[in-house]
């Protein structure tokens, strides 16, 4: 594993203390402790849920961008995109259901798509250098 890759998973996984604590304000809400609408629950859940896959799916990339054939650029992209995306769209969730009694998403939710950018652009660079390789 080269240390580039060893040092951002090894920020990935420190990061899931984040997620682990974002899982007990989700519980909270769960449970009623925190007052929330429909709407800020699936939201504040949906956030939650993408935050641990693609943080998890972010340090899974670390372990495959040494073995794929990139050019400088698509390094940066297979090997930053879905950890960007672990931040942005989580935010997105979260940012645009935060407010009392909030029935409909603000404007935080257009960060959802430099998200999914993010996202398909770090995946796509890494499949193609893995198939290069």
């Amino acid at each position: 594993m080269s240390a580039a890759s060893a040092h951002t998973a090894g920020i990935l996984l420190l990061t899931l203390v984040a997620v682990a604590y974002g899982g007990a304000f989700v519980l909270r809400v769960t449970r009623g402790s925190v007052p929330a609408t429909d709407f800020q629950h699936r939201s504040f859940r949906a956030g939650h849920a993408h935050a641990g896959v693609f943080v998890i799916l972010g340090v899974l990339c670390q372990l495959l961008v040494d073995r794929a054939v990139l050019g400088p650029g698509a390094e940066v992209l297979a090997r930053q995109g879905v950890p960007l995306a672990a931040i942005l769209v989580p935010a997105a969730f979260f940012l645009s259901a935060a407010g009392r009694g909030r029935e409909r998403p603000s404007r935080w939710i257009l960060l959802l798509w430099p998200g999914v950018l993010c996202l398909t652009a770090g995946l796509v660079s890494l499949g193609v250098g893995l198939l290069r390789a």
